[in-house]
């Protein structure tokens, strides 16, 4: 059996993992890195210990597979942003994490090119996407603007140190993320490097989400001459590997934040109010759209009730502890603590509880943050759907907060919908290794990687008037987040 790798950065860490042309996934190596948070609303990675991550994991898995490796796929946190000497491949300083919001007033500042914005590149103004981070970059450090500048996302610095430094690229699907890309060229837009003052030439070359850009040269205890033939953001590759291949189907995973994904084809949908137009994929010469809605914090506020307020000792507990208690009984937790995504756009939100009495319990927290999740895929969906005017027929999930059966369960009760948890949870991974295998011919076509999707668990619709006014309140408290910091 062909065997391909995914590397799967992501923002707390990295896992590489085997999967087989089967669709069987199987060895896998985790490994995670620090995080830093020099000042508030600020968000680092150290370049290097993602580079680490990845090498040390891909070694891990490399040396139990008896056989040669078909191809190696990339999948990773998108909107992150590395700078880098290409002649020395040493970073300048640390990585801005896509959740950083140090850019706020940069963007506010050029609101007036909103409408240009959203025309060229499906996106809104706001901190969380690359272009920003860059030229903050640019403007407030030392690093020369010379012609061994690197600025590319995660990808792109994983893709040129596997190949020591000969493949300086970006797949489409990142690239539309970044501010910078025209989204119906599928090029780098020069009234946005313009925009931001972004030297074009500091920038990798765009290529398709599925086609050999590369191979393995110069990484300890990697063979050389491994191709490297598929990349894609970490939404846009679980939008694939959850098979969502025809439009209207639709993904979300629940991880770090929440995204959902709705495939809309290969005619460029257009901009509408909430909701981002991004690039899902292009294979051959087709690019494939889709709608998304961004969720910033989910497993995050999940991470922050375990480390920052001590109510549960690990993220696993919080299902169980939310169950001792029927309801929140009236406690909403906002998570905004970067600030709120789709569908409000509010950079200026911050997190805020409500309805707190001497009667709330750790449970009752415990309840209203397995509740925001639901609340906040609503949201997003509501506005999806309105957007498009599709009645929404299935979500499939993915991601670790994917396991709680009673959270599915609630999130298809208020959506109205199916709900569908497949048995390959690692949807990211999955989608990056059959993008690199169907360029190297361990899969066909699309619809023998659609045959590989299984299900495990379909939740069905129950509707529920308590659920339904319980939404009602979220949103009120929603509102009075809003706009905080003014």
């Amino acid at each position: 059996m062909s065997v391909v790798l995914a590397i799967d950065a992501g923002t707390t860490g990295v896992r590489t993992r085997a999967v087989f042309d089967n669709g069987t996934p199987s060895i896998a190596s985790y490994r995670e890195f620090p995080q830093y948070f020099p000042q508030p609303g600020w968000v680092e990675h150290d370049p290097q210990d993602i580079w680490d991550a990845v090498h040390a994991t891909l070694v891990d898995v490399a040396r139990h597979i008896n056989q040669p490796i078909a191809a190696i796929g990339i999948t990773n946190q998108r909107e992150t942003v590395v700078a880098w000497n290409t002649a020395t491949g040493e970073p300048y300083g640390r990585a801005i994490v896509w959740q950083d919001r140090r850019t706020t007033n940069m963007c506010e500042k050029l609101s007036p090119h909103l409408p240009l914005v959203r025309a060229t590149t499906g996106l809104v103004l706001d901190p969380y996407f690359s272009a920003s981070k860059m030229a903050w970059l640019l403007q407030n450090t030392d690093i020369p603007r010379d012609g061994n500048l690197g600025l590319g996302t995660i990808d792109s610095w994983i893709a040129w140190n596997l190949t020591s430094g000969s493949s300086f690229v970006t797949d489409v699907s990142n690239a539309s993320r970044t501010m910078l890309c025209d989204i119906t060229t599928l090029r780098w837009s020069d009234d946005m490097c313009a925009l931001f003052d972004i030297p074009m030439s500091a920038l990798p070359d765009i290529v398709s989400s599925s086609g050999r850009v590369g191979t393995t040269r110069g990484v300890t205890g990697i063979a050389d001459g491994i191709p490297i033939s598929g990349i894609a953001g970490d939404q846009q590759a679980a939008l694939f590997g959850q098979a969502c291949t025809k439009p209207g189907m639709a993904k979300n995973t629940y991880g770090t934040g929440s995204f959902v994904l709705m495939n809309v084809g290969h005619e460029w949908p257009g901009v509408h109010d909430g909701m981002l137009t991004t690039v899902a994929w292009l294979i051959g010469d087709k690019p494939t759209y889709a709608f998304e809605g961004s969720i910033f914090v989910t497993g995050a506020a999940v991470q922050w009730l375990r480390d920052g307020l001590g109510i549960i000792a690990s993220s696993s507990e919080i299902e169980a502890l939310a169950s001792t208690v029927p309801d929140s009984d009236g406690v909403f937790f906002v998570p905004a603590f970067t600030g709120l995504g789709s569908p409000w756009w509010d950079p200026h939100a911050r997190g805020a509880m409500f309805g707190i009495t001497r009667g709330t319990t750790k449970a009752h927290v415990a309840r209203a943050a397995i509740d925001a999740m639901v609340f906040q895929t609503k949201d997003v969906i509501d506005a999806m759907t309105a957007t498009r005017g599709i009645t929404l027929s299935e979500l499939r999930v993915d991601g670790g907060a994917a396991m709680m059966n009673s959270m599915l369960q609630m999130q298809a009760d208020i959506v109205g919908v199916r709900v569908l948890r497949p048995t390959a949870p690692e949807s990211t991974a999955m989608g990056a290794a059959y993008l690199a295998g169907l360029a190297e011919g361990v899969w066909s076509h699309l619809d023998e990687i659609t045959s590989l999707w299984q299900l495990d668990v379909a939740f069905e619709p129950c509707p529920d008037d308590f659920l339904q006014q319980h939404h009602t309140q979220w949103l009120r408290a929603v509102d009075r987040t809003r706009h905080w910091l003014d």
